[in-house]
């Protein structure tokens, strides 16, 4: 086996190991810089919805008719943020957003099964800031993240109190059993982003594709170039040298010097080489001539 050979053998071994455990560590990491970044999309979709129900209450309601006999949709808050989340949803189809409520006025906003954990879950602990997971889904596993949804306004319960002290035209609409009983500071429901595993996944195995394939290639010019400076630095030097030593080990010593300009290691092999030949030369010249 040769020196070429050999060295090749262990830069392979060397890069399949670094490239195994760099592989390893960067999917782990892409993919959980993916999901990262994919809930914190999610939180600025929840900031954009808290942001227009705020426009709503401060901007919008106080411009419509006070009518007692007509209810507009478009004045809740809760209205307001889903539409626009639906219609922001149009570009971008992967994100879903929902107001789930445990009692809601319009029943859309009803949270189901895993909703209502979740809401439960802010109810049991108040401190609870933000809950994010994982759930299994018909089309797949899909990311969410949760945040509650407290009543903090004594002017929302003017309508969530009873049924009898809600704008008829709401009742009309709703039903008078149906978002009532709301109580201040009590957590009513959850704001819910949810976000198919697929897309983080995607973004992540794209991210990790381009990295690998990238290593792949400075691996491949790193080893033509330490191939070329591996030939002509020692492979080639030691091949004369050994051409060399062969013919005068059959008694050929009347040969021409091997250049050996430099200070490496290589070098200094070669410059011993030649005054080793021209001792064997003087040495084999005086035995000639006694």
């Amino acid at each position: 086996m040769g020196l070429r050979l050999k060295f090749n053998l262990v830069l392979l071994a060397v890069f399949v190991v670094g490239l195994g455990a760099t592989g390893y560590l960067s999917y782990e990491l892409l993919h959980r810089n993916a999901r990262d970044e994919v809930l914190r999309n999610a939180g600025v979709m929840m900031e954009a919805a808290l942001s227009m129900r705020g426009y709503t209450v401060g901007h919008v309601r106080p411009l419509l008719p006070a009518d007692p006999d007509k209810f507009l949709p478009e004045s809740v808050p809760a209205f307001a943020a889903t539409e626009i989340m639906t219609l922001l949803r149009k570009k971008y189809p992967d994100y879903a957003y929902k107001e789930a409520a445990l009692n809601p006025t319009n029943p859309r906003n009803r949270a189901v099964e895993w909703e209502t954990d979740i809401v439960n879950s802010f109810r049991t602990d108040p401190g609870l800031g933000e809950i994010s997971g994982m759930r299994d889904t018909p089309t797949g596993r899909s990311l969410y993240l949760a945040r509650p949804f407290q009543i903090k306004d004594q002017a929302c319960l003017a309508c969530h109190t009873t049924w009898e002290m809600a704008p008829p035209a709401m009742v009309k609409i709703y039903g008078p059993a149906n978002g009532f009983g709301w109580k201040l500071n009590e957590v009513i429901g959850a704001q819910i982003v949810s976000v198919p595993m697929g897309l983080p996944i995607r973004n992540a195995n794209r991210a990790f594709v381009t990295f690998i394939s990238s290593l792949a290639l400075v691996f491949a010019a790193v080893f033509v170039i330490l191939n070329i400076m591996l030939t002509q630095l020692i492979v080639e030097p030691i091949t004369e040298l050994s051409a060399a030593a062969e013919q005068i080990s059959k008694g050929q010593v009347n040969i021409a010097e091997l250049p050996a300009k430099g200070k490496d290691e290589v070098a200094q092999l070669g410059q011993a080489f030649n005054r080793m030949r021209r001792s064997l030369e003087k040495a084999m010249s005086l035995i000639d001539k006694g």
